[in-house]
């Protein structure tokens, strides 16, 4: 298996790929050519193909795994593939594990680390819905430690979900120790939730693409409805500590133009909002800066919104 980690301009590849995405896109010249994102385990990379009309590109999906042949290319500064010959493959022809990206970190160690702060949380109320998450509901729990974070912005690989919201559970801890007004265990509670929405939003891998109700809903209105579908079932949970959970799920994202319907109210929120776009712009630095070798300039990213660059340890 030629992995995508390792590819290097002027590379000839002949190896089957996870095809994540494929569209038709228009050239300045008016021809049309395909756009495909080819993936493994190692990565994603960017593919083109040039001459649709080809007699060696075969029919094949988004969700396909295709036997690609190919030059590796670079084009501003990054690698792309030139695909001149497709087809889909042969079930005999690939082994998935081979093309699902995983956390680098084990994904039991990560749950043991999560119960350890459930078990931590003092108010009944709030230890009993984590519960209901994290202990009882089972087939929830299945989904949260296979899921990705998201499609291909951050954490995009199996076990990305827990990986993320761990991470983002860790910082708010912090800040409760660090701001003593926060109310700790609304926080961490919140964070360990902030993205359970995830689990609807996105179909299960290989495929991890959004579902028609994430599409029509997104995971902040999902799991706005999850987490207060446990909260009505538990007998007497206070309608205040209700409201203010609900609010910390609905601004996680901080802004309007992010994508929350209402910005954050309460310390607890901010400081959520705060950790989630702290994790998720680090990994997305991390993901960046491992996708190249050079200690040169990178490039402008889009998600940190600047030129980056690797410093020199």
């Amino acid at each position: 298996m030629h992995f995508i980690e390792k590819f290097k301009e002027g590379d000839r590849i002949s190896d089957v790929y996870l095809c994540k995405s494929k569209s038709i896109a228009v050239a300045k010249t008016g021809k049309e050519y395909g756009n495909v994102t080819l993936a493994d385990k190692t990565g994603t990379v960017d593919s083109k193909i040039w001459d649709l009309n080809s007699g060696g590109i075969g029919d094949f999906e988004a969700g396909d795994y295709v036997y690609i042949s190919g030059t590796i290319t670079v084009y501003n500064g990054n690698i792309q593939l030139k695909i001149e010959r497709a087809r889909a493959a042969d079930e005999n022809e690939y082994v998935m594990s081979d093309y699902i990206q995983c956390s680098r970190y084990n994904i039991e160690d990560m749950y043991k680390e999560l119960m350890g702060i459930v078990a931590s949380v003092k108010n009944p109320y709030i230890s009993k819905l984590l519960k209901a998450f994290f202990v009882e509901d089972t087939e929830f729990m299945a989904k949260f430690k296979a899921c990705a974070a998201g499609k291909s912005v951050h954490h995009g690989f199996m076990g990305g979900l827990l990986e993320h919201s761990l991470s983002v559970t860790r910082l708010c801890d912090s800040m409760a120790k660090n701001y003593d007004y926060l109310n700790r265990d609304l926080l961490v509670a919140c964070a360990m939730l902030h993205d359970c929405g995830k689990v609807k939003e996105l179909s299960p891998f290989p495929k991890n693409d959004y579902t028609d109700e994430g599409n029509f809903l997104g995971h902040i209105v999902m799991g706005y409805e999850m987490v207060s579908e446990k909260m009505r079932a538990i007998p007497d949970f206070p309608e205040l500590l209700k409201a203010e959970i609900g609010h910390c799920i609905l601004a996680h994202h901080g802004q309007l133009e992010y994508g929350s319907p209402k910005k954050p109210s309460i310390a607890e929120a901010l400081a959520l909002s705060f950790a989630d776009d702290c994790d998720a712009k680090m990994e997305t630095m991390k993901e960046a800066l491992e996708s190249k070798e050079s200690n040169d300039w990178l490039g402008y990213n889009r998600w940190i919104d600047a030129n980056i660059k690797r410093t020199i340890v």
